[in-house]
Order: C-alpha cells, then structure tokens, then sequence
C-alpha cells in the first residue's frame, strides 16, 4: 500500500535553491548552459525576432544564452537571490534580460506572449496537479506554433521510490536538499498525456551527470489555434 501523505503545498522546492544561489559553490555547476538547449538556440537563431521565456531561470545560464543570442529574453523563478545574479551578470556582459519573481502555477504574462519556452529541470517540482497547472500556463503563454522545451523526472531515475510517496508519481527524501520537497517522476505515456496539447518534436530520456539520474529530455510544438 502507498503510503502518502497530505500536504498544503508541494511547489516548495525554490526553498532549497533560494538557499544554493547565494552561494559561489551552489552556483558553480549552473553556469553552463545544456548542450541541447544551445544547438535549439542556434537554429531559432535563424528565425528571428524571438521572444523567449527561461521558466525557472536559476542564475539564468539558459537565460543569457538567449540574450546573447539577440532574443527579447524573459527569466522568470521564485528565488530572488536567483534573479539578482541574473541580473548581475546580464549587466557584466551588456545584455537585456527582464526578469519576473513569480511561481510556475501563475505565469505573469498575457496569452500568447512568446515564441519559446524553456524550463530545464523545474516543472516537475510538485505534485501531479501542480504540473499539469504548470504545463497549462506553459501552453497558454505560447503562440500557436510555439515552441516548448524541457526536462521532465523519469520513472527511471534512482529516486524513484526512495522516501515517502505524497502523491501519484511525487516523492519526498527527508534531509537531502532540493529533494526534502516534493519531485514528480512519470513514464512515457504519463509524459504524453501531460502534453496532450503538444506535438512532440523530441523525446529521449537519459542520464545526466550522475549514474541514475534519468530525466525525459523533450522539445514540443503548441497545437493550439490562435
């Protein structure tokens, strides 16, 4: 039997990386921006104007990219020492990044208000119904036709079942960082069901640094007409 539990709310895990942006070595392996995130940068190159959304921005290596690559660049996160070293480094190197201290479940944006949105290892911070909120603000803020990037936690990974299950698929490990807060993992089908919305461009789940650490890679279309 699944032992869960009932929690007020399960988007908390910002608490955590409030605590690592303040720090050089908490920021010391987030500086560089993910190698599939840049070769999808580079072809949107080609289609400019691009306005882009970098959806939980961190200390923005994604959002930079995006600066440097002459898009209109949003950085949008729930951590303000986060968004001050955004800001800090936008101004060191002459690039315009507006950022925005607001939560995944409520984008402050009107609809259709950009042509790509990333967010790399954020939304599945929650339980089921906090991502599909998250997804649900993804798909409303992007064009028809836009394009949605992202990762998401695979029933793979080694976490999985580690802790105490508090909702479907969301698991909380007690006393170890980021993940004392809840993390969703799904499978495939999960995956595509939760972008119904979408038409999948890219799909692959793999390891990351770390032996075990399985994460669903996706780029995604918006479907929705205008």
């Amino acid at each position: 039997m699944t032992n869960t539990l009932t929690l007020e709310k399960t988007d908390t895990a910002h608490l955590a990386w409030e605590e690592r942006w303040q720090t050089e070595e908490g920021r010391a392996d987030w500086l560089r921006p993910d190698e599939g995130v840049a070769a999808l940068v580079d072809k949107l190159m080609q289609n400019t104007p691009v306005k882009a959304l970098d959806l939980g921005c961190g200390v923005g290596r994604h959002a930079l990219a995006f600066a440097r690559a002459g898009f209109e660049t949003h950085a949008m996160d729930l951590s303000e020492a986060g968004l001050e070293e955004v800001q800090k480094s936008a101004r060191a190197a002459g690039l315009e990044v507006a950022t925005h201290l607001a939560p995944m479940t409520e984008l402050p944006f009107e609809d259709n208000s950009f042509d790509y949105v990333l967010s790399f290892n954020v939304i599945y911070h929650g339980d089921p119904k906090i991502v599909r909120t998250a997804i649900s603000e993804i798909t409303r803020v992007l064009k028809p036709g836009g394009l949605y990037q992202g990762t998401m936690l695979s029933k793979r990974n080694s976490n999985v079942g580690i802790g105490t299950e508090v909702a479907p698929g969301t698991w909380v490990r007690e006393g170890d960082g980021d993940k004392n807060h809840p993390h969703f993992y799904c499978n495939a089908a999960e995956l595509i069901d939760l972008f119904g919305a979408f038409e999948l461009c890219y799909l692959e789940d793999r390891e990351h640094s770390k032996p075990g650490s399985w994460h669903w890679h996706l780029t995604a279309e918006s479907q929705k007409k205008g």
